[in-house]
């Protein structure tokens, strides 16, 4: 089995355990996400299997759409809800202007801190082992971008809103820095990825659904939004070694194919293209 798998991540489980379960149904082990979820967090995971797996890196930098909810006059040692209270405090009275707002101010380029509780590694171990062991560490920080905030609905309780984000964003960091803007204090109580790049979440398929046999194996084309281009006898010889080739495309990237068979993503360099990833 090989190919591209749009997963739909149950609540409660960590990334991790979804490539185990797959490793188990399909019976093999080279099996990638492309994206960490929290185990707090559903939707779209985009799994990588077989010679697949060498797009991981490049599937991962797409974009990501959540939709997150706010539960508030509360704050967390995790930042979700899943974590101890360490705070608590009166709601006071904001409006839809105040939070579009703060959301407004939120777009663009920025540096975000990571959370301590995150599975990012610092000298070959994992932020969340520090933590656990109340190591204090100087907290790393992520170049991000906040390309939309949307208001979805809020009461005296919840903000639930959406966003669309780049590679690396933390939604629980994001929430925390909403919150400083409102001069209010609260915690991620649910959250939901709806898209990673053109993968929507209606087209996902949960663990059940796989188990049943109802699902689809996507390449190559299907996912990467490049020009294909069919190799001739010759070029074919130099690509499946690797070497580089000249074609008349304008694209930064594209899909190598001979016979309908995917060969590799070649990316261009000057007047001729070179591998980037070969799936031969």
């Amino acid at each position: 089995m090989e190919g591209i798998l749009l997963l739909n991540k149950t609540k409660d489980k960590t990334s991790r355990d979804m490539v185990n379960e797959l490793n188990h149904i399909f019976g093999m082990k080279k099996i990638g996400h492309t994206g960490t979820l929290d185990p707090i967090a559903t939707g779209v995971l985009v799994m990588c299997m077989g010679k697949y797996t060498k797009l991981v890196d490049m599937l991962s930098s797409l974009k990501k759409e959540y939709v997150a909810m706010i539960k508030l006059g509360i704050k967390t040692d995790t930042l979700d809800i899943t974590g101890t209270i360490i705070e608590s405090r009166d709601i006071p009275k904001i409006s839809t202007e105040n939070i579009e707002i703060v959301f407004n101010d939120l777009l663009g380029k920025q540096k975000q801190i990571i959370p301590k509780y995150s599975a990012k590694k610092i000298n070959g171990k994992k932020l969340y082992e520090y933590a656990r062991e109340n190591k204090n560490i100087v907290l790393p920080e992520n170049e991000i971008e906040i390309y939309s905030m949307e208001l979805l609905d809020f009461d005296a309780e919840y903000i639930k809103f959406k966003t669309t984000v780049s590679k690396g964003t933390y939604i629980r960091s994001l929430i925390q820095k909403i919150c400083d803007n409102l001069n209010i204090i609260g915690t991620m109580s649910d959250l939901e990825r709806t898209k990673q790049g053109n993968f929507s979440i209606n087209d996902s398929f949960t663990i059940k659904d796989i188990e049943k046999g109802n699902y689809k194996i996507l390449n190559a084309r299907d996912v990467l939004d490049f020009p294909v281009y069919e190799l001739g006898e010759e070029e074919y010889n130099k690509v499946k070694n690797g070497n580089k080739i000249t074609i008349k495309c304008d694209s930064k990237y594209v899909i190598l194919i001979k016979n309908n068979k995917e060969i590799a993503i070649y990316e261009k360099e000057e007047t001729y293209y070179r591998a980037k990833i070969m799936l031969i």
